[in-house]
């Protein structure tokens, strides 16, 4: 078996696809789904499509979605739609699009992991109503955070099932699905409160001959990883993501881009300003919005060219201004991957923290495909671009990860600046 992984941002397809690197699989992210027929991508056990619909209408989102299986179906591949562990997104419209195509959606959003959990169909983060949260607050949402509503809304058959159920009989649990499919249930929400509750969820489902497809952040796809019957050759032993094999000539800069605003992001690069003394610069929405048409346009791209050019180390992020608007997250990454673009021969390592960031610094510089070789922390991919050694990768989701995220990344590609980045060994036959 393959799997296909749609994911609607770059850093949640790394993040969901990690779990199966991490267990000896060949895993490929590529920004461009209509593109991932051929080399590595086509070979790979897992693929992540990043769809980039975050900021889609719901009707275009959709889609997106479906064309996306569409091209990327094949014998023995099955599918799994990544969504936001805090619902933001289209994920909605996206299953419904995808479940007429692929037949049952098994929806479990939980991560415990990182803190978030689906009670009563509701999620908690960190214990708290993801309404109270700054994640919803930032995105503007003045809904409840439903997920039975937002699926019904998009036109979906709802059932639910309680941690209680998932916790009891594998075959009942399974005669549960079944029955309610055959009612015309057509998305089978999840609650889960822990990782043995993923992972029942995930053997139960993974056995099952029924047509269905998972709908689920990195929390479920990690459990779906550790399931080697799922795939027929046998994982390999995953070898050191770095190889000694570098010449410290070609040491180059660390660049760490931050696109995200959420208070985790603040708190990382405080970590890593205070601990690695790295330098940063925080460049104005303003100067963002209006491009090369800003008069101080060139003056910031030559500050970023010398810093880089000496192979010195930056931490460069988008700040914050009254006319703050979450739509306009891709315009300003595209602005500010557009700063760097000129300088990017320099940068040895890359961490992008956001998804929209990731995806526009990586467009930018002609990089459409990586290859997933480590996890950092949960949810902190490196990986390397499928046609280069250079630069090494490491993607985040904004307001993810410890408050060490940033600086464990950073130590984790200084150690290994001038480096080549290694595939893991791949025993398969």
């Amino acid at each position: 078996m393959s799997l296909l992984i749609i994911a609607d941002d770059l850093s949640g397809a790394a993040d969901c696809a990690i779990g199966f690197a991490s267990a000896g699989r060949s895993t490929v992210v590529t920004l461009a789904p209509g593109a991932a027929t051929s080399g590595t991508a086509h070979t790979a056990q897992i693929l992540a499509a990043d769809t980039d619909t975050r900021r889609l209408t719901p009707q275009e989102a959709a889609q997106r979605s479906a064309e996306a299986w569409q091209a990327l179906q094949a014998p023995g591949r099955r599918l799994y739609k990544k969504i936001d562990s805090t619902l933001r997104g289209n994920w909605a419209a996206e299953v419904a699009a995808l479940q007429s195509l692929a037949g049952l959606a098994i929806v479990a959003p939980a991560f415990p992991a990182t803190g978030r959990t689906l009670r009563a169909g509701r999620v908690l983060v960190h214990g708290a109503p993801l309404e109270t949260t700054e994640t919803w607050q930032l995105e503007g949402f003045d809904k409840p955070a439903d997920v039975r509503a937002m699926l019904e809304a998009a036109g979906l058959r709802t059932a639910q099932i309680d941690v209680a159920a998932v916790r009891g009989a594998p075959d009942a649990l399974h005669e549960r699905i079944v029955a309610l499919s055959r009612d015309g249930i057509q998305a089978l929400i999840v609650d889960a409160e822990t990782t043995e509750d993923l992972l029942a969820l995930a053997r139960v489902t993974a056995a099952a001959t029924e047509p269905l497809f998972w709908v689920g952040s990195g929390g479920l796809a990690r459990e779906l990883a550790t399931l080697h019957t799922l795939f027929e050759a046998v994982p390999g032993r995953v070898e050191s993501a770095v190889e000694s094999a570098g010449d410290p000539q070609q040491q180059g800069a660390i660049l760490i881009l931050v696109g995200s605003l959420s208070a985790v992001s603040q708190r990382q690069c405080a970590m890593l300003r205070e601990r690695a003394g790295v330098q940063e610069m925080i460049v104005p929405p303003a100067l963002l919005r209006a491009g090369q048409r800003d008069r101080n346009w060139a003056i910031w791209q030559a500050r970023i060219g010398a810093q880089l050019e000496a192979s010195a180390d930056l931490l460069l992020r988008i700040g914050r201004d009254d006319a703050f608007d979450p739509a306009q997250g891709a315009q300003l990454s595209a602005a500010l991957a557009a700063l760097v673009a000129p300088h990017f021969a320099h940068v040895a390592g890359l961490i992008a923290t956001g998804g929209e960031t990731a995806r526009a610094m990586l467009s930018e510089a002609g990089i459409d495909s990586l290859e997933l070789l480590a996890e950092i922390e949960a949810g902190v991919a490196v990986a390397r671009p499928c046609r280069s050694h250079r630069p090494a990768v490491v993607t985040k989701a904004g307001a993810f990860g410890t408050e060490h995220a940033l600086y464990a990344a950073y130590l984790h590609l200084r150690k290994n600046a001038g480096k080549v980045i290694d595939k893991p060994a791949d025993t398969s036959e």
